[in-house]
């Protein structure tokens, strides 16, 4: 049996991008294929080659408007794609091709705080300014449209009095490092159950 394979969209630093990786290096069925970006500077490349997977750099033309990104991902037979802060909407043609198999994790409890522009601090300075007594993240499938498709699962952390965006930050990466490689997990899980 091949294993499962997943690739990463990551366009920052790959903090999560190198959590999934290193969980997955010796696992017996599951493996990180590739890493790709939009970003030729982003520190997830220089992350992924210390790791020795496989990048790929591509610019919005080639993302949006060719079939150059769905035929790599086919060709090299990816049953998973993964969002680890990856910042562009998915184009139809890549959400066709691979249809529930596409998720992204948000630093938020969706439905609230998602849509454009809603990323990393923005999120968070929305949630303390609106007063919120809770947070955390939500991982889903997705769809053509921002943060909207279903949701797998959601992990909840308190926001405290005080809480700067940099405070609420730290407690929402921890619960990303704990949950986003267990998600990934069960997914692959059931995919190789259904066959």
């Amino acid at each position: 049996m091949r294993k499962k394979r997943i690739a990463i969209f990551a366009s920052g630093s790959g903090t999560n991008a190198e959590r999934i990786i290193s969980c997955f290096r010796k696992h017996k069925i599951f493996e990180v294929t590739i890493v790709l970006s939009n970003n030729p500077d982003a520190y997830v490349l220089e992350r992924a080659a210390r790791l020795k997977v496989r990048t790929h750099v591509f610019n919005r033309e080639t993302f949006n408007n060719s079939n150059e990104i769905p035929v790599l991902l086919s060709e090299l037979k990816i049953d998973l794609v993964v969002l680890a802060g990856f910042l562009w909407l998915i184009p139809s043609n890549l959400i066709q091709s691979f249809p529930d198999q596409i998720i992204n994790i948000h630093p938020a409890l969706l439905p609230q705080y998602g849509g454009k522009g809603m990323y990393g601090n923005h999120v968070h300075e929305a949630v303390i300014a609106n007063g919120e007594k809770e947070s955390g993240i939500s991982i889903h499938f997705v769809n053509e449209v921002y943060d909207e498709g279903r949701i797998i699962f959601q992990g909840k952390c308190e926001v405290k009095s005080g809480d700067t965006p940099e405070t609420l930050a730290q407690r929402i990466h921890e619960l990303e490092y704990e949950h986003f490689p267990k998600v990934i997990e069960d997914l692959l899980e059931q995919m190789n159950q259904a066959g």
